[in-house]
C-alpha cells in the first residue's frame, strides 16, 4: 500500500497495491503495521460502518468530540462518492480547510481522516455503499456537525445542491463560526 499526504496535516490517501490476472484480482486494504510505519498515527480500529445511499445523498459534515473523537478510514465498496475531510483542531496549521477526492469502486482508494477532523460525502453514482473503519466507538452524545454549505468553508460537494438529499440533522447542523466540534 502507497500513503500520500492530503494539504490537511495528518490527513492521508492510501493506495492499495493491487494484484490482477485472469481470476480477478486482489489486495491488502488495510495493514495497521505498515500505516503506523509510513504515517506514524494510530492504525488501530474498533469498528466498522457501511453505508448504502443513492444519487445526491450528502452525509455530512460529522464528527464525533472529545473523548469519544474517531479516526476513520473511509472507502467507497460500489459506485462513487465525492468524499470532504475539513480540518476542525484549531490548532493545526490547516484549521478551516478542506480536502475533497472521489472515492470509487474502481480506483480502491481510501482516506484517512483524523481525529478532530469533519467528515461527509457525496453521492455521485446512482448508489454507493461506503464504508467507514473507526478507531474509537460512536457515541451518541458526543456528536458534532458543521452545515454543510457553510459559506466559511465554502465546499464544492460536486452535486447541485438543489440536488442533495440530507437529513433534518444536516439541514439543521450549525455553522463553522458556531464551533460545535
Amino acid at each position: 500500500m502507497k500513503i500520500k499526504e492530503t494539504p490537511l496535516k495528518d490527513c492521508y490517501i492510501i493506495e492499495p497495491t493491487i494484484f490482477e490476472d485472469e481470476r480477478g484480482y486482489f489486495f491488502e486494504k488495510f495493514n495497521e503495521k505498515k500505516f503506523e510505519e509510513l504515517t506514524g498515527m494510530n492504525g488501530h480500529f474498533v469498528q466498522d460502518n457501511v453505508s448504502r445511499s443513492s444519487y445526491g445523498v450528502l452525509r455530512g459534515l460529522h464528527l464525533q468530540k472529545g473523548e469519544h473523537a474517531q479516526a476513520k478510514l473511509v472507502s467507497c465498496l460500489e459506485g462513487s462518492v465525492w468524499d470532504v475531510a475539513v480540518d476542525l483542531r484549531e490548532d493545526s496549521p490547516t484549521f478551516g480547510e478542506w480536502f475533497g477526492i472521489e472515492l470509487t469502486a474502481e480506483n480502491k482508494l481510501q482516506l484517512y481522516v483524523p481525529r478532530g477532523f469533519g467528515h461527509g460525502f457525496a453521492v455521485l453514482s446512482t448508489h454507493a455503499v461506503f464504508s467507514y473503519k473507526c478507531d474509537n466507538f460512536y457515541n451518541k452524545e458526543s456528536e458534532g456537525s458543521v452545515k454543510f454549505n457553510d459559506p466559511d468553508l465554502d465546499i464544492d460537494w460536486k452535486v447541485e445542491e438543489k440536488d442533495a438529499i440530507l437529513s433534518e440533522k444536516d439541514q439543521n447542523a450549525p455553522g463553522f463560526k458556531d464551533k460545535n466540534f
